[in-house]
């Protein structure tokens, strides 16, 4: 099974294209969207924050809780279809947030491998470093999520990043 990253203007074509039947929306509050006609109430998740590393006054920043509440999300997805993580362009919050999934529905594969997977599926991908490094935490990673990430770099520049996809089982590297 996979999980597709989206900008929010590709998610409905994503959702039908793909048959998916779990959303996660990763946007901020002003910019919030509600549940696309085609995902059962249950099956879309909202994290309500801004794409930014730090807090700054008037935005809202990623939290431990956005991470717990998206682990939650992730653990319950039955993996019968396609599961749809989305931001505004497609670019930060949405990978991080796939990322931190693969991270952890594969425990036993290498942070670095996986964001190698990352890269080449998504040459834009420019994962927040807020939510990796949360979610490294979170699962008790020990910084090897961050450092993994850090080594990758950040994306290509674009305003809005092509859908793609990650499968959501990874084999682990020998």
């Amino acid at each position: 099974m996979k999980i597709l990253v989206c900008s929010v203007s590709a998610l409905d074509d994503t959702i039908a294209a793909h048959r998916a039947s779990h959303v996660a929306t990763l946007l901020s509050d002003e910019l919030m969207i509600e549940r696309p006609d085609a995902i059962a109430p249950e099956n879309h998740l909202r994290l309500t924050m801004n794409d930014i590393v730090e807090p700054a006054p008037g935005y809202i920043a990623p939290t431990a809780e956005h991470v717990e509440r998206l682990f939650e999300f992730v653990d319950g997805w039955d993996r019968s279809r396609p599961m749809v993580i989305h931001c505004w362009a497609g670019i930060s919050r949405s990978t991080a947030a796939a990322y931190a999934a693969l991270c952890r529905f594969n425990p036993d594969v290498r942070e670095q491998h996986i964001a190698s997977l990352l890269r080449r599926a998504s040459p834009g991908a420019t994962p927040n470093r807020l939510i990796v490094a949360l979610s490294d935490a979170a699962m008790g990673r020990e910084g090897r999520m961050v450092a993994a990430i850090e080594n990758i770099g950040r994306g290509r520049s674009t305003w809005e990043n092509a859908p793609f996809a990650l499968p959501a089982e990874i084999a682990p590297q020998r």
